[in-house]
Formats: C-alpha cells, structure tokens, sequence
C-alpha cells in the first residue's frame, strides 16, 4: 500500500516515513500545501492514503482536504493535528477529513488508524487474501503457501499483496513502480521490477511447480490464480 505524508517538519516527516516503511507502506513525502494539493489531484490514484498535517506553507492542511472533496476525489484523508477541541474536530469531519490524531502520538496509534482506514473503503481491503494455496496475512505481513511460512523482504512483500489485489489482471512495469516504488523512481529503473519479482517467484513457487506470476510479453505481468490457469492452458490444448 501506498502513503503520501505531507509534512513540513522535516524531523517529524522522517520518523513518521521511517515507521510507515517499517509497517510494509510505500511513503512519498511533501512538504507543501500547494504542492500536496496538487499531486493528489493529479496522482490520486497512485495512493491508497494520505496523512496531512494542518500547519503547512503555501495553503493549510484544511484547504487542501476540503479542496481534495470538492474534485469529488474519495482517497482517505488521515490529519495530524494540534488542536483537540470539539469544534476544531468537527470542522475537520465537516472539510472531509476521514480521521485525525492529536499531536503528540505514538506510532502504534497511527499504524492502528491507518489500518482502520485502509479496511473502510468499499469494504474491498480485507486482512487475509488468498490465492490458490498462497495465503497472504494483511496484518501480520506474512505469506504461506500450503501453511509453510515464506519468508518475504518488505517490497517483495508489497509485490505481492498489489499482485493478489489484482489478481488476473495484466499490470504493467509503470503501474508497479508507482503504486509498490515511491515518487522518485521512474521508468528507467523497471530493471529493478524484474529482479525484485524473479527473487519473488522463486520464493513463492513450488519446485518445479506452477508460476503463480506470468511475464506478459512487451506489457509486464500477471498473477493468475491456479483455477484460471488450468482454464488458459485447456484453451491452448483445445
């Protein structure tokens, strides 16, 4: 999953990141209101979140979310705020905010909010996703296959849980780098797509086994799950 944090305490912004990272998210980080607004109303669709602070430069936290809501843009909105008053929280709810957390908080609360979050949209996030005899734990960011417990770096991890929300479908080398890499990474660096999803097919496939991840040749890739598979192939029989 991927997070825009929007931050303009630079010593703040790196421990929020730093644990984000920790839970398995994908982080990019602005520290403007205007440019905030701006890359969510352009790349909207390449984050699953966003934590905005209220006191930031260019415009504050609260225009931002109310002009967010106002293109009709539904991405959850989680604000970091100082002010713990009912009005100021009501005024937050009223602009669009999903949640908020009080300044000072504990990175447990936050990781809890963010999980809260993320399992509201269209009740579409479950916790556990599974395909064929994969089995891969949302929460406890772990992975077994026929039970065995398979051990996963963070973005290999990240790989899969994208693959498995899309299972079926053809996902190109662009869409992975901008929903599992940050902002920073491009195109030119779709080399390390290839080496990261080589190192986790091997882990998530049996020997000599069926390769859950096909490569679509000129395009990228595609999980399918074992049922569509027999069906693919019977097809190629027929």
């Amino acid at each position: 999953m991927k997070i825009l944090l929007v931050e303009d305490e630079p010593k703040l912004a790196k421990v929020i990141a730093k644990a984000l990272k920790s839970f398995s998210y994908t982080v990019d980080i602005v520290d403007d209101g205007k440019a905030a607004y701006d890359r969510i109303r352009l790349y909207h669709n390449d984050y699953d979140l966003v934590i905005l602070d209220l006191l930031l430069p260019g415009i504050g936290g609260h225009i931002v979310c109310r002009r967010v809501r106002e293109q009709n843009i539904d991405i959850p909105i989680l604000i970091l705020t100082a002010k713990v008053d009912t009005a100021s929280k009501v005024d937050l709810l009223r602009r669009g905010a999903d949640d908020y957390l009080a300044k000072p908080f504990s990175l447990d609360e936050l990781e809890a909010r963010i999980n809260a979050l993320l399992r509201r949209p269209k009740g579409a996030l479950s916790e556990i996703l599974s395909v064929g005899d994969l089995e891969v734990n949302i929460t406890e960011r772990s992975v077994k296959k026929n039970g065995r417990l398979i051990n996963l770096t963070l973005k290999e991890f990240s790989l899969l849980e994208y693959f498995v929300r899309n299972k079926n479908r053809v996902i190109s080398r662009d869409e992975l780098l901008s929903h599992v890499w940050d902002f920073n990474y491009t195109s030119f660096f779709s080399n390390s797509v290839d080496v990261h999803i080589k190192n986790l097919r091997k882990k998530i496939s049996d020997d000599g086994g069926d390769n859950l991840i096909e490569t679509v040749r000129g395009i990228g890739y595609r999980l399918v799950e074992p049922i569509a598979m027999n069906m693919t192939l019977q097809k190629q029989i027929a």
